[in-house]
């Protein structure tokens, strides 16, 4: 959790009238006590009316709360238009996240301005994205984030098939199709692997940390050298 959204979390907590404990902040934010010390001191520096002592407890005085957010026009249709995509072509945990995304912005704008979001007039239909897709593209976010080899069988493009082991980096779009962006234990090397070609995806038990030459950084260090595009790499 980032440390903005973390805060905003601690405020809505102390809402209520009640004494909240900082050991019970930590428990509900993952986080150590000394964090909720030091967060609960930057909240009151800044202004926010927040009593209470380090063994007590705190609590928000009544009466304050979190001005509206306000964006531009432009900063609206970006944050609609990159939620309704997500809708539209990422996997289900994407897609449950961009509709609850879509929800708290309009919560957190201001009420005159809730209109505007139904007005924006930029769709993205997700009717070629498969429920297999979709599953496909949770399983390697996962595994991207949890540094977690996984091992697959992969049809090339003329559908021959090869087992393959891999360090899952990054998902890549190409505008008609997902890849997974990996280090490949079996060639190597980089590759990117198209998700509709997958015919097999396992989590091997094995985990994987950073190794120089083997990152999202070299990867893209090495395009910038060389130059790519989908064309190039037969995407």
């Amino acid at each position: 959790m980032r440390r903005a959204d973390r805060l905003f979390q601690i405020v809505q907590y102390l809402r209520g009238g009640r004494l909240v404990t900082a050991m019970q902040l930590s428990e509900r934010l993952e986080v150590s006590e000394r964090t909720i010390y030091r967060d609960i001191a930057d909240l009151q520096a800044n202004g926010v009316p927040i009593d209470g002592e380090r063994g007590v407890g705190y609590i928000l005085r009544s009466g304050f709360d979190l001005p509206p957010l306000m964006f531009t026009h432009e900063e609206l249709v970006s944050l609609v238009a990159g939620a309704r995509f997500i809708k539209a072509w990422g996997g289900h945990a994407m897609t449950e996240a961009a509709q609850e995304a879509l929800v708290k912005i309009e919560s957190v704008i201001p009420e005159s301005d809730r209109d505007r979001i139904n007005r924006i007039e930029i769709h993205a239909p997700g009717y070629q994205m498969t429920e297999r897709d979709r599953n496909l593209i949770d399983k390697f976010e996962a595994a991207i984030s949890n540094s977690n080899v996984l091992d697959i069988t992969y049809s090339d493009a003329n559908e021959k098939q090869s087992n393959r082991s891999i360090r899952p980096l990054s998902l890549w779009y190409w505008g008609k199709v997902w890849t997974v962006l990996a280090w490949c234990e079996l060639r190597n090397d980089f590759r990117l692997f198209r998700i509709d070609r997958v015919a097999r995806i396992l989590e091997s038990g094995r985990s994987f940390s950073p190794e120089k030459g083997k990152t999202i950084q070299d990867f893209q260090y090495q395009m910038a050298c060389e130059g790519f595009s989908a064309e190039s790499l037969k995407i």
